[in-house]
């Protein structure tokens, strides 16, 4: 009996644009996506936020970067969600203050 050889088309994976919030973990990052969404009843336009964490294999990723992620298989306990490509580096000076500001409310 011959199996046949067909291609089984997955379903698509959802993709995301967000910013880096934290690289402190070897091999992840934690993104924050924003969405805007109209009220349900009072129709006002409001900024919802979103964490994941995403899988970085090369640690190539900074606070501040824009990334797209890709979602994939679990990982870990949290992380479905893998780093495709960074879309944008996050400047020198924003990642200081970005990281005076963390330490800054300790």
């Amino acid at each position: 009996m011959k199996r046949s050889v067909h291609k089984v088309e997955r379903g698509r994976r959802k993709v995301r644009e967000g910013r880096v919030l934290s690289n402190k973990m070897d091999k992840t990052v934690t993104v924050v996506v924003s969405r805007t969404t109209s009220h349900p009843l009072y129709k006002k336009v409001i900024r919802l936020k979103s964490k994941f964490k995403a899988h970085d294999q090369e640690n190539a990723c900074q606070i501040g970067d824009l990334v797209r992620i890709v979602e994939c298989r679990p990982l870990s306990k949290d992380k479905r969600w893998r780093v495709v490509e960074i879309l944008e580096k996050a400047e020198a000076k924003n990642i200081g203050e970005m990281a005076h500001s963390d330490t800054a409310g300790k």
